[in-house]
């Protein structure tokens, strides 16, 4: 009997360690070192985990010099940290992710289905395990400031003064209000309570587009630019995008650009606005996941982009100038269109 006992013991504490084992994460060597000069960067977002993502090894093959993931970058839509640790794990252990991220440095944004809940916002109760999670999935540095606020919101700077890069990393989910839904869409909240970003990452924001860049790639997994469509965008916090213009005119922020996910399709905005440059808004959203019924755009510039997908930035220093392109899985680009930085100034 107390073999017996001993055994079932022994069974319990091997199964514990096996199933522990089990949601770690395949070993993800990811680069560590900035690139000293970035010209081509790659953007792509809502990918499923348990499907093969041939866009990343494509998008490796293009000599990035970065990659950024723009949220839905697994689908694990759940309360329970195990399962979410186990779907990040079938990301972490396919070839084509690993091929990207030992070719190209890699970083990432949330969106509602790696946050954990579909359309979620501040309500979500296990955002701060989700967290956790996320910035240990994406080898976040143990000294990033990531870890010292609430959300995931974050800056980096790639390049000299001459060539410096800001990369924005928004999070759109952790501070969110919850969103007026009326006949199955979403409806614009005129309160001026509605929250998109929250006042601690709005003040953040404010200071980081104060500092010296010549090119700021704003990284927003929500789209910004587009019209109201029912979907969730930014138009449903009108007061957040009147912030955001006046934000970026007060800081004289020049040469910026958005670039967006989660609408399973690609497409390149433009919006107007008095006393302000043009706004593009760059979407790339289709790693795995297409919508065929895209949603009315009257920003769009072209047609949306609807089948397996990365978007592409390459800036030309020389010429001073931003190219967006749409890459499918042959590698052909299959939308382009270049802005002069010059029409991105005040």
């Amino acid at each position: 009997m107390r073999a017996l006992a001993s055994f079932f013991i022994v069974f319990v504490i091997i199964g514990g360690i096996s199933c522990h084992y089990q949601t770690e994460f395949c070993n993800r060597p990811f680069l560590e070192d900035l690139p000293p000069t970035v010209t081509k960067i790659g953007i792509g977002s809502c990918g499923s985990e348990n499907e093969s993502q041939p866009i990343l090894n494509t998008m490796a093959s293009k000599n990035l010099d970065l990659f950024i993931y723009l949220g839905d970058n697994v689908y694990c839509d759940t309360d329970n940290m195990d399962e979410m640790r186990s779907e990040y794990r079938k990301l972490s252990c396919k070839s084509e992710f690993v091929n990207l991220i030992t070719s190209t440095y890699t970083i990432a944004v949330w969106d509602d289905h790696d946050y954990g809940e579909n359309d979620a916002g501040a309500s979500y109760p296990y955002k701060e395990e989700s967290k956790q999670i996320f910035l240990e999935f994406w080898n976040e540095p143990d000294t990033s400031s990531r870890y010292q606020h609430a959300g995931i919101y974050h800056a980096l700077y790639f390049g000299d003064l001459t060539h410096r890069v800001q990369i924005i990393l928004l999070d759109c989910r952790s501070f969110r209000s919850l969103q007026i839904e009326e006949n199955g869409n979403y409806i614009p909240d005129e309160s001026y309570s509605a929250s998109m970003l929250g006042d601690a990452q709005w003040m953040w924001l404010e200071e980081e587009l104060q500092k010296p860049a010549q090119i700021r790639i704003v990284c927003s997994s929500t789209q910004f630019a587009t019209q109201h469509n029912g979907w969730e965008t930014w138009d449903n916090y009108p007061n957040e995008m009147n912030m955001m213009r006046e934000v970026i005119q007060s800081t004289g922020a020049e040469h910026l650009i958005f670039v967006s996910g989660d609408v399973h399709y690609a497409e390149l905005s433009k919006r107007n606005y008095t006393g302000l440059y043009p706004i593009y808004d760059f979407t790339a959203s289709g790693i795995t996941n297409i919508e065929h019924n895209d949603r009315p755009n009257v920003y769009r510039i072209g047609e949306p982009v609807k089948e397996p997908h990365a978007g592409m930035i390459t800036i030309d220093w020389g010429a001073q100038t931003i190219m967006f392109e749409v890459i499918n899985v042959a590698g052909n680009s299959v939308f382009s269109y270049v802005v002069p930085w010059s029409e991105l100034e005040f």
